[in-house]
């Protein structure tokens, strides 16, 4: 079997691929090749990777990583939500231009239908929002990421009724704890306010304490992409994206769990700074959503947020404070 991972130089990227490694197949099936795609060189220690540095939307990019005709690829590449928003172009050209590009390279090869695993996002809806936000509710997203993935997410499923690709999409929550450095996703203080403190370094919150969002852990991301890669297209049927299971919680809701886990301490090196840029992003995204059908698909989450902060912990912390 051979893998693509487009966009694998990100967190989730390098957690997939290190989980990959790890297993040596997908659903049984044996990794003969593994790919690793992104603007920048992905790293890998693995003998059987091959790291690529290319760009999706460059003329002929696309068609290059599919000339060897991956048998799973994985679609992960985005410009995130901040960064899509303040540079307008640069979000079109990677978000929608390079998804576009690689739909096209896979019809043009003859005879090859791929299982293409697409991540979209939360943000696809937009206000009013129920609670929760049942899965065939309008898509009206108001900030231009939420637009990129909306119209990625309906390539995706006309390019798998057409026969093209055999695609299924993931409606991520927001990912907490990310490790590492912070991004410039608006959504990066609900990691940077447990990440931080966690570690004895303060953190910056600019929002209140009231804001509600749905999130899962790096680990159940990684979770969901494997068995996305595994699930039966028959059984997902014509509509192709899914909505993930999570976890909603007040951004209050976080720092009591960091509280029970870390104590008073970490929870007063939490510094509250209002920033209505952010505010105005976050504030059209969904406080929770309803998984059901992922659910009945085997798809499973954390369920509070002491077990997110325990997850960090045990994964990028060496298991303890």
């Amino acid at each position: 079997m051979h893998v693509l991972i487009v966009g694998a130089a990100g967190m989730i990227g390098r957690k997939l691929t290190d989980r990959l490694v790890a297993d040596g197949n997908v659903g049984g099936r044996e990794i003969e090749r593994l790919t690793l795609v992104d603007v920048v060189a992905p790293a890998s220690r693995d003998g059987r990777a091959e790291v690529v540095s290319a760009d999706l939307a460059a003329p002929g990019g696309a068609e290059r990583l599919i000339e060897n005709r991956p048998d799973l690829i994985v679609h992960l590449a985005a410009v995130v939500s901040g960064e899509a928003e303040s540079d307008f172009e640069k979000g079109y050209r990677v978000n929608l231009d390079g998804t576009r590009a690689l739909l096209e390279a896979v019809r043009a090869a003859d005879g090859y239908r791929p299982r293409l695993v697409f991540t979209s996002s939360i943000a696809v809806y937009g206000p009013p929002l129920p609670d929760p936000i049942p899965e065939d509710f309008q898509e009206t997203p108001l900030t231009s990421y939420g637009t990129q993935k909306a119209i990625g997410e309906l390539l995706l499923a006309d390019y798998t009724r057409r026969g093209f690709v055999d695609g299924i999409g993931l409606r991520l929550p927001t990912i907490c704890i990310r490790p590492g450095r912070p991004n410039k996703a608006a959504s990066g203080f609900f990691s940077s306010i447990l990440r931080e403190p966690l570690v004895g370094q303060e953190a910056v919150l600019p929002v209140p304490d009231t804001v509600r969002h749905w999130h899962a852990s790096p680990r159940s991301a990684v979770e969901f992409l494997v068995r996305a890669a595994t699930l039966d297209g028959q059984d997902v049927g014509p509509r192709r994206t899914l909505s993930m299971p999570g976890l909603s919680a007040t951004v209050a809701e976080q720092i009591e769990a960091l509280r029970r886990v870390a104590g008073d301490r970490a929870v007063r090196l939490i510094r509250r700074e209002p920033d209505e840029s952010i505010m105005r992003i976050v504030e059209t995204w969904a406080p929770a959503l309803d998984a059901t059908r992922a659910g009945r698909l085997g798809f499973t989450a954390e369920t509070s947020f002491d077990e997110i902060i325990r997850v960090h912990i045990e994964d990028e912390l060496g298991g303890s404070l």
